[in-house]
């Protein structure tokens, strides 16, 4: 590609990131899915991103699908690739988006993990042995109790917590959309006993989680101290943070039965994403069902 159309995709990135203000983690995706499709135009020796079709866009994505690349991540890179081309027909760079009708190929979607109450309540019960464990039992009753994303937890400030109100506001969920949430009862226990041990490493240091050192907490070292507190309780089972946060949704949708309440407070966008835990539920029936009903497993004669 020539300077241009580097040019051309470096203005797309400030957009996002000054006008769009989208997070960090959502520029950070965009900057690597376009980058393939950089390399793509390289390989092809295009120097204008007018000179990609359609035809093109699908042979990079039958390249990528090649490489292993499956198909929820094929549609990010699509989607990606469509909101550049967008910027570019919006500001007349181009007359074409050539991603427009492409589609990538479909995936059986997967049923998220979950735990049951009494695996919840083992997990969350256990006693603490140090300050950095009574900081990781305040996060995983974090999840469990407001149904948070790993980036919203290591989101949140001081500034978001109510804790007289016991609620809680997410700044930037995804798609940059702030909300509301409750705080459970044992949530809030759990962070007035982290927040008698927090120190900051500075006065400019307002996150809630904080490492060892006094420093905002990444990502990474929430899932590795989950799976560390697993391991010391004996929990054979993978548990990812996010499975906490399935964990509530399943929950609570099983006791209330309210799609719509339960759309809320994940922050879904489109119900359709949380019609998941439909499934779910209906799974937990079944199972009942099966162990419970006197004629569910007899056996035609």
């Amino acid at each position: 590609m020539n300077a241009l159309a580097a040019k051309q995709l470096a203005d797309f990135f400030t957009q996002l990131e000054i006008e769009k203000r989208v997070s960090l983690h959502t520029l950070t995706n965009y900057k690597r899915d376009l980058r393939h499709l950089t390399d793509f135009c390289v390989k092809q020796q295009f120097e204008h991103w007018s000179e990609l079709q359609p035809n093109h866009i699908r042979q990079h994505v039958a390249n990528r699908h090649r490489q292993g690349l499956g198909s929820a991540s094929l549609q990010r890179e699509l989607s990606a690739t469509r909101s550049f081309y967008h910027y570019l027909v919006k500001n007349n760079l181009v007359t074409l988006n050539p991603a427009h009708y492409v589609k990538a190929p479909k995936s059986i979607r997967k049923l998220p993990k979950t735990l049951d109450v009494d695996q919840v309540c083992g997990l969350l019960d256990a006693g603490t042995d140090s300050v950095l464990e009574v900081r990781d039992v305040a996060m995983f009753e974090l999840f469990y109790s407001s149904g948070l994303r790993l980036s919203e937890l290591v989101d949140l400030n001081l500034a978001d917590l109510d804790l007289s109100d016991k609620s809680l506001r997410v700044q930037s969920g995804k798609g940059g959309k702030a909300r509301i949430l409750p705080i459970g009862s044992k949530a809030i226990l759990a962070i007035q006993n982290w927040l008698k041990h927090r120190v900051a490493r500075n006065e400019t240091e307002f996150a809630v989680f904080l490492s060892k050192n006094g420093n905002r907490l990444c990502q990474r070292s929430v899932q590795y101290r989950l799976e560390k507190w697993c391991i010391k309780k004996g929990i054979a089972q993978h548990v990812h943070p996010h499975a906490l946060r399935h964990s509530f949704a399943s929950h609570l949708l099983q006791s209330s039965q309210d799609l719509r309440a339960v759309q809320e407070l994940l922050g879904h966008s489109n119900i359709s994403t949380t019609q998941i835990y439909t499934h779910l539920d209906f799974e937990h029936l079944a199972k009942v069902y099966d162990n419970a009903h006197p004629r569910a497993k007899k056996k035609p004669v």
